[in-house]
């Protein structure tokens, strides 16, 4: 004869409330079909589990005996169950990176990465620029000035930072030459302060004097900020290529900051042997790796 193991389920949940009523609302079952398939297993046991009274059920001896011996057995079984279950379930990977990185390049290859990887979820965590990695994430995107440390690190490509304008000041200041540079608002990340005094030295500017410069704290507020007018802004390249593709921002000279600033991939273990992970870093790789 097979174990009825939905009697035993209720059996344990019933002697843990002491109530079929309360078991039947856990089980979302009936008290009658939770009584029956206790009574089932009563009847393949040979002794009584429960003294059934008019309004209340206690267990006896014998059902106290087997329910602590039973319960720990169940209790196993079900965490058993529910850990193959998730292991054989679609794997989630957790992504951190900056959010200027994901809106700009990541996410108009997502649709090649869910084409070619339909069983593998992935959770995207978006960071300021300049600010941590998501602490909880497999792997990690990040923009740093050198090589960071962690696990495995792999180079992806360098940044570049371009003096950039929309299309209305540009026309203004075209022909001005670096008159424009005192003459409206300078912008720039506030990780980077010193950028435009940085890139004006290369540019052999001896007379640089600003007339006021504006910090944001997030990438695609600079970018935003150039784009609607506000000034002119050191867009960093190539993860901007689109903005200028689509002449919201125009390049307004030709000498470019070249930093040590470099977007890296970060595994924060060994994912040698977890399928999902290393198919996900070389997809990355493929996709990122000496992008100019």
């Amino acid at each position: 004869m097979q174990t009825p193991i939905r009697g035993i389920r209720s059996f344990c949940i019933a002697a843990k409330c002491l109530s079929f009523k309360h078991a039947a609302s856990q089980l979302f079952l009936t008290p009658s079909a939770v009584s029956h398939q206790i009574k089932q297993l009563e009847e393949q046991l040979g002794f009584d589990l429960f003294k059934r009274q008019t309004r209340a059920i206690e267990l006896t001896s014998a059902g106290k005996q087997f329910y602590h011996a039973i319960n720990p057995i169940l209790n196993n079984l079900e965490t058993t169950i529910s850990e193959f279950t998730n292991t054989i379930q679609n794997k989630t990977i957790v992504v951190s990176m900056p959010e200027f990185f994901a809106s700009e390049l990541f996410v108009p290859k997502l649709s090649e990465w869910t084409e070619q990887n339909p069983d593998i979820n992935l959770q995207l965590e978006t960071v300021k620029t300049g600010s941590k990695s998501g602490v909880n994430a497999d792997l990690s995107i990040v923009l740093s000035n050198g090589k960071p440390n962690g696990a495995i690190v792999t180079d992806l490509f360098p940044v570049r930072y371009v003096p950039a304008c929309n299309k209305r000041l540009y026309r203004k200041w075209a022909s001005e030459g670096y008159k424009a540079l005192s003459s409206v608002p300078l912008i720039l990340h506030q990780s980077r302060p010193w950028a435009w005094h940085q890139w004006a030295d290369l540019a052999d500017i001896n007379d640089f004097d600003p007339k006021q410069i504006i910090q944001f704290d997030s990438m695609f507020g600079v970018a935003r900020a150039a784009q609607q007018g506000m000034g002119i802004a050191l867009i960093p390249m190539p993860i901007s290529s689109t903005w200028f593709a689509e002449q919201t921002l125009v390049r307004l000279f030709e000498q470019e900051l070249r930093s040590n600033d470099r977007y890296f991939l970060m595994q924060h273990e060994n994912i040698e042997s977890n399928r999902e992970l290393n198919t996900f870093s070389s997809w990355v790789e493929k996709t990122f790796c000496d992008l100019w």
